[in-house]
């Protein structure tokens, strides 16, 4: 479970276009990193296009924007290019990095239990650190809330 003040969790990761992202490799910028449960649904399709509309207040803040989801790297590249996504998005099939951050959760739909991600996201300073953290987070307000945690 990541906790402000505290170092982030290392990861590495494949981003949809095959590259491997390492959190250590980033360090020196801010950097979003948000948890979603499925590419191209509606609530993680709005989420995505809500940092995609606000693009440019991400960059001038110099951020690095990550999307963390248990899809595969094909799948992400597809998401991707459908909706014209400006910012990596990388696969973690294994929920390794979703269970090291603590959003790899007990859900229930219908009545069934099952596990999987909470929409989160943990804004990293750019020494490593959690600044913040944004749990259970609504897919429309996403954007403009890390917008806010951002330094400007």
């Amino acid at each position: 479970m990541v906790e402000e003040g505290k170092p982030a969790p290392e990861f590495e990761l494949q981003s949809g276009d095959g590259d491997t992202v390492r959190l250590s490799n980033l360090r020196g910028k801010p950097i979003v990193l948000y948890f979603y449960p499925r590419d191209d649904t509606p609530g993680c399709t709005k989420q995505a296009c809500g940092i995609r509309d606000a693009w440019d207040a991400f960059r001038e803040r110099g951020a690095v924007v990550l999307g963390v989801s248990p899809d595969t790297a094909a799948s992400h590249e597809k998401f991707k290019q459908k909706y014209d996504l400006p910012f990596t998005l990388l696969a973690d099939p294994g929920h390794r990095v979703a269970e090291a951050y603590g959003f790899w959760v007990e859900k229930s739909m219908m009545g069934k239990r099952y596990r999987g991600i909470e929409r989160s996201t943990v804004v990293i300073a750019p020494d490593g650190t959690v600044a913040r953290v944004f749990r259970r987070v609504k897919p429309a307000q996403h954007a403009d809330l890390v917008l806010a945690a951002l330094p400007a």
